[in-house]
C-alpha cells in the first residue's frame, strides 16, 4: 500500500501555491507509506530555469564538496555553461546550459557514484528515507512555487526500504512515474529491456514500468499510448501517475484494484490514493470528482 498525490495548475495565479497545496495533499497519505518518500516539482524558481538542463542526485552528500563538483565539472563543460551545483535537504542538484545528456556524462565521470534520480529543463525531483513530512520539510516543499508537483509516500512490497527505491522515477527528460501497486511480471519486461540496452538503477519494479514508457515515447508514442501499450505488457495490480512538462496522465489497472480519485476544475486537476487528501483543494466543493475508470487512460495538458 501506497500513498500518491498529484497536481497540475491550470491557473498560473495558483503557482506560488503549488508546495503548500501538495504539501497539504501529501500529509493525508503519510500512514499509506510512511517508511519513504519522494517528490517531484515543476518549473519551480531556485531549482530550475528555462534553457538550462538540470539534473537531481540521490543525495547531499557526493564525495565532493558543491563548490568542488562545480568546478570539476567547468573542467568538463563549455565555459559558457554557467555550471552550478546546489544541495536542498537530501538532494544535489546540478544545473548547466548544455544538453541534458552531455551534463549527465560529466557527471557521471566527476561522480561515478552518483545516482541521477531526475533529468530535464523544468523538473527537479527529491527522495530519501524518513517521514514523509520530514522529508518534504528538509526539502522546503511548502514554500515552492510551479506548475505542477506529484508526490509518493511508499509502504516497500517488492524492493528494500532505500531513497533509492522511493518514487517518483524519472528516466527520461522531464518525464516523473509514481506507482501504487505491484507489477508481477516486471523480471521478464526488465530483461527484455536490458537485452535492448537500458540501463536499470535499482531492482524495483516501478522503475520497470518508467523505463518501459519511456522506451515507448522514445519510439514514438504519445503519453496516452505508452500507457495504453503499457497495460497490454505489464500484469499486475496498480495505479500510475506520469508527469511530463505540460502534461500529467492517470491510468488503473483493468479491474481498478488500487485506489484513486480526481478532482478537476478550471484552476486544476489533482489526483490522490483518498478523497481526504482533496477536501481542502480550492474550489473542491465544486470540483468535477470521480474514480478513474478500470484500464482508461487520463491525460490533462497545461
Amino acid at each position: 500500500m501506497c500513498g500518491i498525490a498529484a497536481l497540475q495548475l491550470r491557473n498560473p495565479l495558483l503557482h506560488p501555491r503549488m508546495g503548500s497545496l501538495l504539501s497539504s495533499m501529501m500529509c493525508q497519505i503519510v500512514d499509506r507509506g510512511p517508511d519513504s518518500a519522494g517528490l517531484a516539482v515543476y518549473d519551480t524558481p531556485g531549482l530550475v530555469s528555462a534553457s538550462t538542463s538540470t539534473l537531481s542526485l540521490l543525495g547531499r552528500e557526493q564525495g565532493l564538496p558543491a563548490a568542488g563538483i562545480a568546478a570539476a565539472l567547468e573542467n568538463l563543460l563549455p565555459a559558457s555553461a554557467g555550471t552550478a551545483v546546489k544541495v536542498v535537504g537530501d538532494t544535489t542538484f546540478v544545473s548547466s546550459a548544455v544538453d541534458t545528456e552531455l551534463l549527465a556524462k560529466a557527471v557521471r565521470e566527476t561522480l561515478p557514484d552518483s545516482t541521477i534520480i531526475g533529468r530535464g529543463e523544468h523538473v527537479a525531483v527529491m527522495k530519501s528515507v524518513g517521514h514523509p513530512m520530514d522529508i518534504a520539510a528538509e526539502h522546503g516543499l511548502g514554500a515552492m512555487s510551479g506548475s505542477q508537483g506529484l508526490s509518493h509516500t511508499r509502504m516497500a512490497t517488492e524492493s528494500a526500504v532505500t531513497a533509492g527505491g522511493s518514487h517518483p522515477f524519472s528516466v527520461a527528460d522531464d518525464l516523473c512515474l509514481v506507482h501504487n501497486g505491484s507489477f508481477s511480471n516486471h523480471a521478464t519486461i526488465r530483461r527484455d529491456l536490458l537485452r535492448e540496452g537500458v540501463v536499470f538503477d535499482s531492482d524495483n519494479d516501478t522503475e520497470v514500468g518508467a523505463r518501459y514508457i519511456a522506451s515507448r515515447l522514445k519510439q514514438g508514442d504519445t503519453l496516452e499510448e505508452a500507457l495504453t501499450n503499457l497495460g497490454k505488457v505489464f500484469d499486475g495490480f496498480y495505479t500510475l501517475v506520469v508527469t511530463t512538462a505540460d502534461s500529467m496522465a492517470v491510468v488503473r489497472d483493468p479491474i481498478a484494484c488500487k485506489p484513486a480519485i480526481i478532482a478537476e476544475t478550471d484552476d486544476y486537476v489533482a489526483m490522490a490514493s483518498e478523497y481526504r487528501a482533496l477536501a481542502s483543494l480550492p474550489g473542491i466543493e465544486t470540483a468535477s470528482i470521480f474514480e478513474p475508470e478500470p484500464g482508461k487512460v487520463y491525460t490533462w495538458s497545461l
